[in-house]
């Protein structure tokens, strides 16, 4: 979290920045409290983990990551083995993720001779973090702030829990028609939701069927980046060859709804209050980033459930071997990872998995 100054001053900033130009989108303000260049919420400060705000799933378990190489592994024996590969994490967190899944991939000698490793990172702070991390795993790796740096060549990519803190637009259906949210301050630090006067042109991004069908006063919403980024991922496999596999807590039909939270010491913030102190984040639609990769010419595997692609994966008998070798303490702690990352309680059925694969790749585990 950020101390009491840099959010004051980040407060400050959006306040002097609504007075000058008027009410600022929601994506303008996600954009603003979690990437400023000075007081971002990511820029300066590691959220992750039982000390920070919240807990990702390679936090919770070393099978997590082991799977996630097994299926790279696995990927690139079905790409025909490439002799050159770019092993890609986005949004790599403290790169226990990456440590893990290279930890596995590695096992597999031709693997790691054509491999090469690239983490795309925007965070001056989490970039020296995973360096620390990487720099035990005896991996060389590359860091970029854009996936469009990463060197061309065939790619296996994956991006955990990234598209949920993508900035998105809001919007709000009135008598009038489709009217964007906005964030407007009340004083140097406070800040309240407002509606646009009226109708919104930028409504027109959102699914017809939902502009079309939504009861009044319903809330929808479209990040227009994730939308982006789903397209440049698709065109990236569709030319090159190789598979992005995107992991994230979401929706997999169209619909209205209103999925901005924020959170802080892992309890539930108001999305308002004292901007850059807790994260900001939003429900992934996986309906409308699949329709974008598939319309840039991607073939898509899933949407499924988190906990049918690991247990398809393996994880049960990774558990086993794990347990095998492990104290009574241990095997408790296995049995309860296990269960969060995979139970229908936890994260097994709140987060969905979706693979955006060159259309030459006919089969992929974890969906078969």
């Amino acid at each position: 979290m950020q101390d009491a100054g840099e959010a004051k001053s980040l407060a400050q900033h959006l306040a002097r920045r609504i007075r000058a130009f008027g009410p600022i989108t929601v994506e303008a303000f996600m954009a603003d409290v979690l990437t400023h260049s000075q007081h971002g919420y990511y820029m300066a400060r590691q959220p992750f983990g039982r000390g920070g705000d919240f807990i990702t799933a390679p936090e919770v378990s070393q099978m997590f990551g082991e799977l996630i190489g097994v299926w790279m592994a696995d990927a690139w024996q079905r790409m025909g083995r490439p002799s050159a590969v770019r092993i890609v994490e986005m949004g790599p967190g403290r790169g226990v993720l990456m440590c893990d899944l290279l930890r596995a991939a590695g096992s597999v000698p031709e693997l790691r001779a054509a491999a090469n490793v690239h983490l795309v990172e925007i965070s001056p702070a989490l970039q020296q973090v995973q360096r620390q991390a990487l720099a035990q795993s005896g991996w060389e790796a590359q860091w970029h702030s854009t996936l469009a740096n990463v060197p061309d060549g065939p790619l296996l990519l994956v991006a955990n829990e990234l598209f949920d803190a993508l900035p998105i637009r809001q919007f709000v259906r009135t008598r009038a028609g489709w009217c964007e949210r906005l964030v407007d301050a009340t004083s140097d630090e406070t800040f309240r939701l407002v509606l646009t006067p009226g109708p919104s042109p930028a409504a027109a991004m959102l699914p017809a069927r939902v502009r079309e069908t939504a009861p009044l006063e319903s809330v929808a919403e479209v990040c227009p980046a994730g939308i982006a980024l789903a397209a440049e991922l698709a065109a990236r496999v569709k030319r090159d060859g190789g598979a992005a596999l995107v992991i994230d807590y979401g929706t997999t039909e169209f619909g209205a709804r209103d999925t901005l939270q924020a959170v802080a010491r892992h309890q539930s913030h108001p999305v308002l209050d004292a901007p850059g102190t807790a994260d900001l984040c939003a429900h992934v639609d996986f309906a409308m980033i699949g329709q974008a990769a598939r319309e840039s010419g991607a073939r898509l595997w899933g949407p499924t459930t988190q906990g049918a692609f690991l247990e398809r994966l393996g994880i049960q008998v990774r558990a086993e071997a794990l347990a095998r070798r492990a104290t009574p303490a241990q095997k408790a702690d296995i049995e309860s990872a296990l269960r969060r990352l995979t139970g229908a309680e936890g994260m097994g059925s709140l987060f969905q998995v979706l693979v955006i694969a060159s259309p030459a790749l006919t089969e992929l585990a974890g969906f078969l």
